[in-house]
This record gives structure tokens, C-alpha cells and sequence, in this order.
């Protein structure tokens, strides 16, 4: 793949549509765990990439830090989506926020994955089913904690994880 031996994220667009076609023909793990070769996390039926990371924010979270490192990453996140689009089609939304609720008794059920980790970072995603398969790609921007880095994601999982599949 497409990364330094430090798992650094690709710097191009083209290195980044490179990673995921990579990913895309993956084989999924058995079991889970983190992988050398950038993808974030794999495991049974999914693997997460992160495919761009802003600076963190522990020393300074001002809007005129925070501003320009979203707006770097959202126009990143277009330009990715309309390569994707004209690939495939238009993209189908899906929200992210369900899978964070529980039940009537407040129970959070068990979230396939990449889903789970997903749900935590995201409010939603752009969703494309790749063609002659049973996988869809997901591309999301997400942030675990204000302090964090925001992160450009593309994740790879079986169609049967996506909502009413």
C-alpha cells in the first residue's frame, strides 16, 4: 500500500485512490488487529482506512487552527467522492448516529463492524456498492475528541452491515 513504514496516510489524491482500490481487494482477517500496510483496522468483513489527518489540537483548538485543517480535509473529502462518483454512480448517505442508540432499555446492541468504530468518529457517511461484489465503500470525516486529529476515512465492508440490507 501506499504508505511510509510509519503508517502515514498518502499525500496525493491519486496515492489515496490507489490505497483503497489496494484495500478494496484485500481479503479480510480472520481475527481482528491493526495492520502494518494503512489500513487503520481490519477484521472479519471490514477494514478502515484513514486516508488524510489534520494536525491534533492539544495546544490549540482555536477556530483559526480548527477552520482551515476541516476545510482542507472537506475539499479532500470532494474531490475523493466525485473520483468515486464517476466510477460508480452517485453515492447513498448513511447515518452513522443509530448505531450509537440502545434499545428501549438503553441496551446498545452489539454494531458490526466497521460500523462500531465508525458510529464513534462520524455522524454519517457517503456509501458506494462496488460493482461484481458483495462490498461497499464508505467515505466519512470523522474526529474521536476535539483535541484529536480530524481524519479523512474510507472504510470497506460487506453489503449485508449496511442499514436495511
Amino acid at each position: 500500500m501506499d504508505t511510509d513504514s510509519a503508517g502515514t496516510p498518502p499525500t496525493t489524491t491519486e496515492a489515496r485512490l490507489a490505497l483503497i482500490d489496494s484495500a478494496l481487494a484485500l481479503p479480510y482477517p480472520v481475527g481482528e488487529g491493526d495492520e502494518d500496510n494503512g489500513v487503520r483496522s481490519s477484521g472479519p468483513g471490514h477494514h478502515l482506512l484513514i486516508l488524510r489527518a489534520s494536525q491534533d489540537f492539544w495546544d490549540d483548538r482555536s477556530p483559526e487552527l480548527v477552520e482551515p485543517a476541516e476545510q482542507e480535509i472537506e475539499a479532500e473529502f470532494s474531490v475523493l467522492a466525485t473520483a468515486l462518483s464517476e466510477r460508480w454512480g452517485e453515492p447513498e448517505t448513511v447515518e452513522l448516529w443509530p448505531y450509537l442508540e440502545g434499545d428501549e432499555d438503553g441496551v446498545r446492541a452489539a454494531v458490526p463492524e466497521p460500523m462500531g468504530q465508525l458510529c464513534n468518529l462520524a455522524g454519517s457517511m457517503q456509501v458506494w456498492r462496488v460493482p461484481g461484489g458483495t462490498r461497499w465503500l464508505g467515505l466519512s470525516i470523522g474526529q474521536a475528541d476535539p483535541e484529536f486529529p480530524i481524519w479523512l476515512l474510507a472504510a470497506i465492508g460487506e453489503t449485508a452491515t449496511l442499514p436495511g440490507r
